[in-house]
């Protein structure tokens, strides 16, 4: 081969960030469509909290990580957040320098978040790029002689569905300004919709108090902010002068103590509002130059949001880490009751099996029928002194019009269906136990009560009995078809020789004890000969075993039917499982740290 004949190898090239870009936008999508689908179905320990992770990971993806991923350039989205009555709304509107969100006495106050953007940003926001699951309500500039408490859309009773967007120039392009409800609000809806709208942001300003800084909800999130190596500002609020040093300073060693020392920390010192409910504007202003240098510096922007993307899906890549073990869980405990179902049918069908096998059977009516059938104790005891005579006693023995064989074939078809039945039901309470003494075994049974065996099943048993007694005799045809004893056997009846059958699968007498071995074992040796005297030793055996075989299929058949009610509860769609998610956290782990 000539050097112009070798093939070129493969570009190494590095990815551009656009393909870079694409494929992290493939990968979150993958991770969002197989973090939906999880169910986990079943009432294990832990199981609720993990369903609310998922739906916040997935609501994440939603509203903040698919769409900043697919618009990078975007404005920062900065969440203003923190506890009731921390002044949040006053704070927003002293760094707009008007009224524009509602402040007051009456709790809550802030419900229907308002977004207020440049109006140069306004794209941004109003094509449901963020938070997808809120409408778009254009809102106006409040006029500055109308009081705070009378601005912004005012609180009502129905659950929040729509995010109020507020163009003013008073905010710096590049950010825009969310003003959330209250973390601990006494509304459930609010503290909700507060916890949606902190996943959604690229940095969080906290507001919080001189006598509440060290409230447990608030150190929540911001413990969730340190995990996902968000940029916090906090802003403590309502100091007296007094304190300021000595509560700032407490403050400060609590951010650093939980990994938060990076977070700018902003002191509004407590002074009265004037008649708007304004804050004076120099007490904002070191936050207001804060935002404006940020929202001026295009790629310290850029290294914001990246930060915070970086850090949300490596603490994403953990929740999906933390699910696929539960989905690992889920598996595994409905693969326990699983088999605990299967254990308790299989143990049944082993016990019917057994039953006949060691004699069981043909003790009873069983015997008596089979003992009218084919004569009196006398002739056993003729059989068992000469046996050897057997053949040519036979055609004599048999010359008349045998007794009929129905009441064998009825005997034993009430014998085994009592057994199938009864193995049925004690497999059937076995597994209704095993599944109740486990908390998602219970769930899944509710109130319905499995202890026993389905409406009908004992019909069901005795048609598959007589199917099985149709099929001996089918079988009896089709061995002495062809033979030139045929003659013989249809004169004794295909009835007769099927019954012969019939004893001799239930011929092993262990089990039986005194005198019943000799009956038992006798009446055995009758069916055996009898049968041998037509067909021969080897067919014996070979009918025997296959008469047997088909009983086994058919009690197994009965049996899987009734463990079906059990298992079918198991037939549920788990979703993407435990290895898929697992990948999906691995790379999720990778994409994080290549940024």
């Amino acid at each position: 081969m000539t050097p112009s004949h070798v093939p070129e190898p493969p570009s190494r090239r590095p990815k551009s960030p656009a393909e870079q870009s694409a494929g992290a936008v493939a990968l979150l999508e993958a991770v969002h469509r197989d973090l939906a689908s999880v169910s986990l179905p079943l009432a294990l320990p832990g199981a609720e909290q993990t369903r609310l992770e998922i739906r916040n990971a997935v609501a994440q993806l939603d509203d903040y990580i698919l769409p900043r991923y697919r618009s990078l350039d975007a404005p920062l989205l900065a969440v203003v957040g923190g506890s009731t009555g921390a002044g949040k709304s006053t704070l927003v509107n002293a760094l707009v320098g008007h009224p524009v969100t509602r402040a007051g006495a009456i709790r809550p106050t802030t419900r229907q978040p308002i977004l207020l953007h440049h109006p140069a940003d306004g794209p941004w926001f109003e094509d449901l790029r963020v938070l997808p699951g809120l409408s778009r309500i254009r809102g106006v500039v409040v006029p500055a002689e109308v009081p705070a408490s009378q601005a912004g859309p005012a609180p009502d009773t129905a659950a929040v569905s729509s995010l109020v967007l507020v163009a003013d120039t008073a905010v710096p392009q590049g950010v825009a300004l969310l003003d959330a409800p209250d973390v601990d609000s006494i509304s459930d809806d609010n503290r909700k919709l507060a916890g949606q709208l902190l996943a959604a942001a690229d940095l969080w300003v906290f507001v919080t108090t001189a006598n509440r800084y060290a409230d447990a909800v608030p150190w929540k999130l911001l413990l969730n902010a340190a995990s996902r190596d968000i940029m916090v500002a906090v802003v403590l609020d309502r100091v007296p002068p007094a304190a300021e040093a000595e509560v700032s300073e407490d403050l400060r060693a609590m951010l650093v103590r939980e990994g938060l020392g990076e977070a700018a920390l902003f002191v509004v010192p407590e002074v009265s509002l004037n008649q708007l409910g304004m804050l004076p504007a120099a007490d904002v202003e070191p936050l207001r130059a804060w935002l404006g240098n940020l929202a001026a510096d295009a790629a310290g922007r850029a290294d914001i949001a990246r930060r915070t993307l970086n850090g949300t899906v490596k603490a994403l890549g953990q929740r999906v880490q933390l699910v696929a073990e539960a989905a690992s869980e889920q598996a595994r405990a409905a693969g326990v009751l699983g088999d605990d179902a299967r254990g308790a049918y299989q143990d049944a069908l082993v016990r019917i099996l057994n039953a006949t096998k060691d004699g069981a059977l043909l003790r009873g009516e069983v015997l008596a029928r089979w003992q009218d059938f084919v004569g009196t104790g006398e002739f056993f005891r003729s059989v068992e002194q000469n046996i050897g005579r057997f053949r040519d006693r036979m055609g004599a023995f048999f010359r008349g019009e045998p007794a009929p064989a129905v009441k064998v074939e009825t005997a034993i078809e009430t014998g085994l269906q009592a057994v199938i039945v009864d193995e049925a039901a004690n497999a059937a309470e076995d597994t209704d136990r095993r599944w109740r003494s486990d908390p998602a075994g219970r769930q899944l049974l509710g109130t319905d009560d499995l202890s026993g065996t389905t409406p009908g099943f004992a019909e069901d048993v005795a048609a598959e009995i007589r199917a099985w007694q149709g099929s001996l005799m089918e079988l009896i045809r089709t061995e002495g078809q062809d033979k030139r004893t045929q003659a013989r056997w249809l004169s004794f009846g295909v009835n007769g020789l099927g019954a012969a059958l019939m004893v001799v699968v239930f011929s092993m007498t262990a089990g039986l004890t005194g005198l019943e071995v000799g009956i038992a074992g006798g009446t055995a040796v009758v069916g055996q000969r009898l049968l041998e005297a037509f067909f021969g030793e080897d067919a014996v055996r070979r009918l025997a075993r296959t008469a047997r075989e088909d009983l086994h299929a058919r009690c197994q058949r009965l049996l899987q039917a009734e463990q079906e009610r059990f298992l079918e509860r198991l037939a549920f769609d788990q979703g993407a499982s435990a290895d898929v998610l697992a990948g999906h956290a691995r790379l999720l782990a990778r994409l994080a740290d290549a940024a």
